[in-house]
């Protein structure tokens, strides 16, 4: 007990006995058993309030996680309902699409005239 032998526990005690008496020993002894009694309760509280909070503290790291997991949730289910938003993009898309189709376009080529006639060949000076 507290890392000490028989031997220094017998030597305490005689210690006691001379200085307290035997009349006074007994009560110092309960005293003594009352106060460490106390400490070991105080220890317990102690070590039953860290437990608790690391309890909370769980409890709260999990319950911030539910509220991340709903406010995605909900965020994914006003994307899927939001009717405006896809009347306007599709809205968008037709307007782009009218956009390119308005734009000018170039006139039809004139067809050309197919003759069979043979074309007059102009000489070249370097020829002569």
């Amino acid at each position: 007990m507290f890392g000490m032998g028989f031997s220094e526990i017998l030597i305490i005690a005689v210690i006691a006995i001379l200085f307290l008496g035997p009349d006074k020993l007994p009560s110092t002894m309960v005293e003594i058993a009352k106060f460490f009694r106390s400490f070991k309760n105080a220890v317990g509280s102690v070590k039953q309030t860290i437990e608790d909070e690391m309890q909370v503290s769980e409890i709260k790291q999990e319950a911030l996680a539910y509220k991340k997991q709903l406010l995605d949730a909900g965020e994914t289910l006003e994307k899927a309902t939001d009717v405006k938003g896809a009347i306007n993009t599709g809205l968008a898309s037709l307007e782009d699409d009218i956009a390119l189709d308005e734009t000018p376009k170039k006139a039809p080529q004139q067809p050309q005239e197919v003759t069979f006639k043979k074309k007059n060949k102009k000489k070249d000076i370097d020829d002569v």
